[in-house]
């Protein structure tokens, strides 16, 4: 019986593994690497926008100040959302972004980019000396022109909203936060999100 429940431990442990390494950002991978190039100022929906809520651990499609659609037991990253500071951290970035793709072919079912990181990330990396000037200048002329900024800087990027995929559901459902900094929601609310979803449409995470 010890045996059978630690078994059972070790499955769960590597399920949660392969889930955290499948939403780690990767250049071999070709669903997540390098956004395709559509311009995130595409006319989104009039009014709607997409609310994160950390602490409630919900997603919710708003219209002005009205809900519209719900989302619940979303999984953040796994060190939590707060401030991200670098690339690896594993932290989903509060803040409000846009959307700046959309993959539906992605190994998580479907991911939706965000812009992340943003002209306020970039200047307080900035001011703390952890990029350059030619980087934050290079992230914030991106953003004013409504395209996709640098994913490759020390701030990290692919930060998205996607879906379990293939990867095991039930790591999802028992509640944990398991992805690198993306926001993560099961197969069937991702589904049910994606046609609310335009590409330019704003983002808050807070």
């Amino acid at each position: 019986m010890i045996l059978f429940e630690f078994c059972k431990q070790w499955i769960a442990l590597g399920s949660l593994m392969a889930l955290l390494s499948a939403c780690a950002p990767s250049n071999v991978d070709s669903t997540i690497s390098s956004p395709p190039a559509v311009a995130s100022n595409a006319t989104a929906p009039s009014g709607s926008w997409l609310l994160v809520d950390t602490k409630a651990d919900t997603l919710t499609v708003m219209n002005g100040n009205r809900p519209v659609e719900s989302f619940r037991r979303i999984a953040l990253g796994s060190s939590g959302a707060g401030i991200k500071d670098r690339r690896g951290d594993n932290k989903t970035p509060l803040g409000v972004f846009r959307v700046g793709w959309i993959n539906e072919h992605s190994r998580f079912k479907t991911f939706i980019g965000l812009d992340y990181p943003n002209p306020d990330y970039a200047a307080r990396a900035l001011r703390e000396h952890r990029i350059d000037a030619l980087t934050y200048e290079r992230i914030r002329a991106a953003w004013s022109k409504g395209r996709t900024p640098p994913q490759d800087t020390p701030l990290g990027g692919q930060i998205g909203i996607h879906g379990v995929g293939a990867g095991d559901p039930g790591i999802h459902s028992a509640g944990i936060n398991w992805t690198s900094g993306c926001i993560a929601l099961d197969n069937r609310q991702i589904d049910a999100l994606k046609p609310w979803v335009k590409v330019g449409m704003r983002v808050e995470i807070r």
